[in-house]
């Protein structure tokens, strides 16, 4: 390789990652400044000029946050829903797009179209009758709309669909020549084999149902049932204005969790969507 050519590819190599680095800021600047926002006093949100580093700098919001508004206990409520409605819908998305990958039934293509045209029909068109339904199932002011009725979604079942079809019919084969029962097949083979796929669909259903506000406002009546959003959304009128320091620690807060649980699974996060993007 020449000196010249060696010299191009530096220079390139350095103008790329100086350009992904730029992105990179200018991408993570919202979240600095609501970092930044929720340490400051409230005098000091809007000054002009602005107050980069505030010298009264102070962890008074997320005490307010803790002591007056019992975040812990929203997060933990967040947390119950998010969980369960994750755990919920991996299990009977996994089934139903096992069934419908590996076994051949009367109706099945029928079925399945049917149920990926209602991926069209908008939520808002959903939530009277949903709502009413939830009425007569004494459900409201309860976490039970917010996990039961998207146990087994079209979505869910149609990734999984596609994932678990990749997998070989002649291993699956070879397990009832050995005895396994479907379920056992479904269990000891095909859960291992789709993990990625299940933690990249598991981390777009924690993530989507944590940050529900819609349904979540519709049903729950009770502060002390209320979700993060629910919380965040009520402040303005709780404290009787727009109080931007105790807004900005409870959305920090709110993202924090997030932020691990990707950081800890975006390997296999990437590796799920990309392998299903490949094989499928």
């Amino acid at each position: 390789m020449s000196p010249l050519t060696r010299f191009i590819r530096i220079i390139n190599s350095a103008f790329l990652h100086g350009f992904l680095i730029g992105v990179s800021i200018f991408m993570i600047l919202p979240f600095l400044w609501m970092l930044n926002t929720s340490l400051k006093p409230a005098s000091e949100t809007f000054a002009h000029p602005p107050i980069i580093i505030s010298p009264n700098f102070s962890l008074n919001a997320y005490v307010t946050l803790i002591e007056d508004f019992d975040i812990l206990r929203i997060l933990f409520n967040t947390l119950l829903i998010a969980l369960s409605a994750t755990i919920l819908q991996l299990l009977f998305c996994s089934l139903a797009g096992y069934g419908f990958s590996k076994h051949k039934f009367p109706g099945r293509n029928i079925l399945f179209s049917l149920l990926l045209a209602t991926m069209i029909v908008p939520f808002v068109n959903l939530m009277v009758p949903l709502y009413l339904i939830m009425r007569d199932l004494h459900w409201i002011d309860t976490y039970w709309p917010l996990i039961i009725p998207w146990a087994a979604n079209a979505f869910g079942i149609f990734f999984m669909r596609q994932y678990i079809s990749t997998i070989s019919d002649e291993l699956l084969d070879a397990a009832r020549i050995d005895g396994a029962s479907e379920f056992g097949i479904y269990w000891r083979i095909i859960l291992p084999i789709i993990s990625p796929g299940l933690i990249s669909l598991g981390l777009i259903i924690f993530m989507g149902t944590w940050n529900g506000y819609l349904w979540p406002l519709v049903i729950l009546k009770s502060p002390e049932k209320f979700t993060i959003p629910l919380l965040i959304n009520s402040m303005g009128g709780t404290v009787g204005r727009t109080a931007w320091e105790l807004t900005m620690a409870a959305s920090v807060m709110s993202i924090l969790p997030l932020l691990l649980l990707f950081l800890v699974f975006q390997r296999r996060y990437f590796e799920g969507i990309t392998s299903g993007a490949v094989k499928g």
